[in-house]
């Protein structure tokens, strides 16, 4: 993974497994040169972080919940920039929509995981707290891949 400064976790609205997945990449990641932000792919306005996320991630010691969601542009591509989708399809929508779309992987492929992030959207919060289990694990992995050591 050389030369990766920034991870974009997406999904659909980019305030549930986004969001999710980039507070737990920020509670691990020590490498000071690699940021991680959320973002949406239909994103009508600013969303605060989803109830339930916030109510599984302050059950896990998160203290920062106060993400917005945002529009994932034609501008947050790079050669820098790492791009991670939830589900095959967003990869595939993100790939076909926008021009300048590089890097754009599913994140369960890259951390050789068979399944992709379940959506907890409308579930119970017992179905977000499993949610964020699976993305506990596969972020730690992803942590390992863009440290430094496995650059």
């Amino acid at each position: 993974m050389a030369d990766i400064r920034k991870i974009i976790f997406v999904e659909d609205h980019g305030n549930e497994r986004a969001m999710m997945a980039k507070a737990i990449f920020d509670q691990h990641n020590t490498e000071e040169d690699v940021c991680a932000e959320a973002k949406g792919l239909v994103v009508l306005f600013p969303q605060p972080m989803n109830q339930k996320v916030e109510a599984v991630l302050i059950s896990n010691g998160f203290t920062n919940c106060n993400d917005v969601s945002s529009q994932l542009t034609e501008e947050d591509f790079g050669e820098e920039v790492l791009v991670l989708t939830m589900e095959e399809q967003q990869k595939q929508r993100i790939l076909t929509q926008y021009e300048q779309a590089k890097n754009v992987q599913l994140l369960t492929d890259l951390t050789g995981d068979e399944l992709e992030i379940m959506d907890p959207y409308g579930g119970t919060l017992q179905s977000y707290g499993l949610c964020y289990e699976s993305l506990s694990i596969i972020i730690k992995k992803l942590v390992k891949l863009v440290s430094k050591g496995e650059r």
